[in-house]
């Protein structure tokens, strides 16, 4: 048992699996204060978004960085891509702090991992902001179109969640479809946007929350079908869909919930493991989110290997086998989804002699 204060312990509380390396970026020219951590080379080079979040203080952004990139491990291993695990934040507001000097010199303390590290985007950065990262460092995926990127993965991680919510839809009512089921989407920013699109078209009724009520407003102009509650977590929905920050999934919430099925695209949606085994005993299916919300990940590997976009688009699409497939797994094992889908991964992770 690991018990040491520090980065050290903070990464073997979260599993057996160390992370390999985590970097400190500090340039006191444009206040960038950054941390990028990689979880594991084992499969490639670790790959994940930079996140630029107002953390309460670094201890936070320490924790969430060590969480987030653990979660790339076994979501690049669990959808089937030639990747590693890795994840970044910059600590500040993105609306106040978020320069272009500061992007750069983000870039430069990306570069010098030689590649070790690839970095894409993630809450508080944008296909704009990756491409200023792509002057300074190749070590880069995400960018726009113009400038010779895949664009904004936000299609393709809903895409990717709605068929999990599908295959999910199948294992509960039978039936591969969200026709004329409830579906509470928490978060309507860039994926929860698309994936209520891809509900709607599907026959669901959807209603949604957000602390933000200027984007709240933009789905009700563009949806006025959609309803708006102050929560959805706990009410009386078919489908809970956490689709903004993680942690929302804890003790107290997974015995109010009222859903049978819970799928988004927010990582990390459980506060511990036990809160599994507290939806499993009040039998609801829960849809491990590193699976689910794929899509973006499998869209920029597909960018780094000039896949074409009808390819890209086919492979996420496969996700819903996948779901299928570990939902089956565990009613067969008498296990939860989450560990169902952390031995599908570790089976791709243990093949592979570690290495670094």
């Amino acid at each position: 048992m690991h018990t040491e204060a520090g980065v050290f312990g903070r990464s073997h509380e979260l599993s057996a699996r160390a992370h390999e390396q985590v970097v400190f970026c500090e340039d006191d020219k444009t206040g960038l204060k950054a941390i990028i951590a990689i979880h594991s080379t084992t499969l490639g080079p670790a790959l994940g978004g930079t996140r630029f979040y107002p953390y309460a203080d670094e201890s936070a952004a320490l924790q969430d960085v060590l969480r987030l990139s653990w979660g790339m491990t076994y979501k690049a291993a669990a959808a089937g891509v030639d990747l590693g695990g890795g994840k970044a934040v910059i600590i500040g507001d993105p609306a106040v702090t978020k320069t272009e000097a500061l992007l750069a010199a983000y870039a430069r303390f990306v570069d010098t991992l030689g590649g070790r590290y690839i970095t894409a985007g993630d809450v508080g950065t944008n296909t704009d902001d990756l491409d200023i990262i792509g002057r300074h460092t190749p070590y880069v995926t995400g960018r726009s179109t113009a400038a010779g990127g895949s664009g904004d993965s936000a299609r393709l991680t809903a895409l990717g969640v709605f068929h999990s919510m599908r295959a999910g839809a199948e294992s509960v009512w039978g039936t591969a479809s969200l026709a004329n089921r409830t579906v509470g989407v928490e978060g309507v920013g860039k994926v929860g946007r698309e994936l209520i699109a891809l509900l709607l078209a599907d026959g669901a009724d959807v209603c949604i929350t957000d602390v933000n009520e200027a984007a709240l407003q933009r789905i009700s102009q563009e949806h006025p079908a959609v309803r708006l509650l102050s929560t959805v977590a706990t009410a009386p929905v078919d489908v809970y869909a956490p689709c903004a920050l993680g942690g929302t999934l804890t003790a107290s919430s997974a015995e109010a919930i009222e859903a049978k099925l819970i799928c988004g695209a927010a990582n990390n949606q459980l506060a511990n493991p036990a809160v599994e085994q507290a939806l499993n005993e009040r039998g609801i299916t829960w849809v491990p989110d590193f699976v689910a919300n794929a899509g973006g990940l499998i869209q920029v590997e597909g960018e780094l290997r000039a896949a074409a976009t009808a390819d890209i688009e086919s492979d996420v699409t496969q996700i819903f086998d996948r779901c299928r497939d570990i939902i089956a797994a565990a009613k067969a094992e008498g296990i939860g989804t989450g560990a169902a889908a952390n031995r599908f991964a570790e089976r791709r992770l243990d093949a592979i002699p570690r290495s670094i």
